[in-house]
This record gives structure tokens, C-alpha cells and sequence, in this order.
């Protein structure tokens, strides 16, 4: 943090942002009167956030879909043979790959996709907003199928070696297998991160561009929660039927199953979030000069 706040304050120096004139300068001919008058067709702040509601409730299960990687996806990693070479990597290392394959994909996104489409779409962002966050959710989906997949043959290969009830003892899978759902979720979120956090900001009233920001990361925040209630309610029920999903002794759990339920959820979360895309009006460009 000392070492951000650092090089933060070297950059003040540097940082440009527009200035607003003030009020004694600004002059009153009718051509500022109207930047500075509401548009009597425009969405009041209440109706405008109203509007975003069933886009921002659509996206709910993506965050929850999301939340897995920080917790299921780390402990099935360290049940795996973690050996590349020589060295024994930490489970929680594969996060990284998130990050990597973000940083990776959005500069091919920005200069050879938004090119590509634009050429088909004549659309300057090569496809819309909502069209982004659309991809994104279906690249979840894809990501959610391939992680129950995997945990379906580290089932198997547990089920193959008597290591059921051995917890403790390394399951002879490489752990490369989860590295296609890792990168996966970096695609996703290429598409629909970005993509949300542009569309909030932009429909939300110029006046209250800091509640749309807050409403994207609110995505995040209640994903969990609702992550959390999910994962309480299935142990309470999957216990009370015999074993729990999410046994401490994972090869004894059902992680797959889970994973295939989440990937109901989020087919179901994205056929409602296409009906609400098509259905919303974007708010029109606001002229500001």
C-alpha cells in the first residue's frame, strides 16, 4: 500500500482531467442555457436506476459462478499432483492464470476483435455493451461445464486408486487440468467485467456516475452472499439426505454436481438477461459540447 501511495503522488504531476468553468465565467447565451438545463425526455435518477435493475439481477449468478475460484477451485487444486518439473507449486497460485489471461486477451480483444466486428456491425465498439456482457456470461457457462467435467474425472481417478478415503494422500491427476478453467474465467471476464462497468457508468445519469460504479461492484458484493446461502442451503439438504457436496474429504463430495447446477443457473440467469437486453433502451448519448 506505502509503496501504490507512492507512486501515486509521483504522478500528480501528470494527471490531466477537464476544467469546468465557473460560474461567474461561463457565459449565458442560449447555447450553454441548454447544456445546462435537463432535457425534459430524460430519465430522472430513480426511473434511471429502476431501468437497470433487471439487467443488474440477470447478471447475479455470473458473480456467483465467479466467487467459485476463490474457494472450491483452490481446494480441489490441492488434492492434485501440483509437480511442474521440479517444483511444487501452491494451489492458490493458479489464480494467477485469471489475471494473465485477462492482460492477454483484451489487447487481442481491443485491436483484433473490436476491428473484425466493426466491419460487420459499423458499430465504433464493434459490438454493443449489452452484447459483450452477453458473451461473457456464455463463456461462464462454458467454464462452469468444464470445471464439473474435471472434477467428474478427478472423482474417477480418486475412485481408481482406493484414495476415496484418503484425504490426505495426492491424487495422481496433474493439476494442468484446471488450468483450461482458470483461463477461461479470465476470457469471461474480458467480456463481461468490462462490459458491465462500461454499462453501468454509461446509463446511469451524468450526475450519479458514482452509484453506477457502485451498482457494478454491488454485482460482485451480492453474488457472494447469494454464493454463500446456496452452498449453506445444499450442505443442509445433501447432509440430511447422506453426504454432503462439500465434504471436508472432497473425494467423498460431489463438487461436480454442484458445478452442474451452477451451469442451470447461469443458462437460466442468461436466457433472462437476453430477454431484458432486448427489451432495454439505452439512455442516448448526452451532448456535452
Amino acid at each position: 500500500m506505502a509503496l501504490a501511495l507512492a507512486v501515486f503522488c509521483l504522478g500528480t504531476k501528470s494527471y490531466r482531467f477537464p476544467q469546468l468553468p465557473s460560474a461567474k465565467k461561463m457565459p449565458h447565451d442560449s447555447e450553454h442555457a441548454m447544456l445546462l438545463t435537463p432535457s425534459p425526455r430524460g430519465d430522472h435518477g430513480a426511473t434511471a436506476l429502476l431501468k437497470l435493475f433487471p439487467i443488474w439481477a440477470s447478471c447475479l449468478i455470473y458473480a456467483v459462478v465467479l466467487s467459485q475460484w476463490f474457494t472450491f477451485f483452490t481446494k480441489q487444486a490441492s488434492t492434485l499432483d501440483r509437480r511442474i518439473g521440479t517444483l511444487v507449486i501452491p494451489a492458490a497460485s493458479l489464480q494467477i492464470l485469471v489475471n494473465a489471461s485477462l492482460m492477454i486477451f483484451l489487447p487481442i480483444y481491443e485491436r483484433v476483435l473490436v476491428p473484425l466486428a466493426r466491419k460487420h456491425t459499423e458499430n465504433p465498439s464493434g459490438i454493443t455493451t449489452l452484447q459483450r456482457i452477453g458473451v461473457g456470461l456464455a463463456i461462464s457457462i462454458v467454464m462452469v461445464i468444464v470445471a464439473a467435467l474435471v472434477e467428474m474425472k478427478r472423482l474417477r481417478v480418486a475412485t481408481k486408486y482406493g484414495l476415496l478415503d484418503k484425504p490426505e494422500v495426492t491424487i495422481r491427476m496433474s493439476v494442468l487440468w484446471m488450468v483450461p478453467q482458470y483461463l477461461l474465467i479470465g476470457l469471461s471476464d474480458a467480456f463481461a467485467i468490462v462490459g458491465l462497468q462500461e454499462f453501468f457508468y454509461d446509463q446511469v445519469p451524468g450526475n450519479l456516475r458514482s452509484l453506477g460504479l457502485a451498482l457494478f461492484l454491488s454485482i460482485a458484493g451480492a453474488g457472494n452472499f447469494i454464493s454463500s446461502f446456496v452452498v449453506y442451503a445444499i450442505d443442509r439438504v445433501s447432509t440430511s439426505a447422506g453426504e454432503s457436496w462439500f465434504s471436508n474429504n472432497l473425494n467423498r463430495g460431489h463438487l461436480d454436481y454442484f458445478y452442474w447446477l451452477l451451469a442451470l443457473l447461469s443458462a437460466i440467469g442468461l436466457a433472462s438477461y437476453m430477454y431484458f437486453a432486448q427489451v432495454y433502451v439505452l439512455k442516448k448519448k448526452e451532448l456535452i459540447a
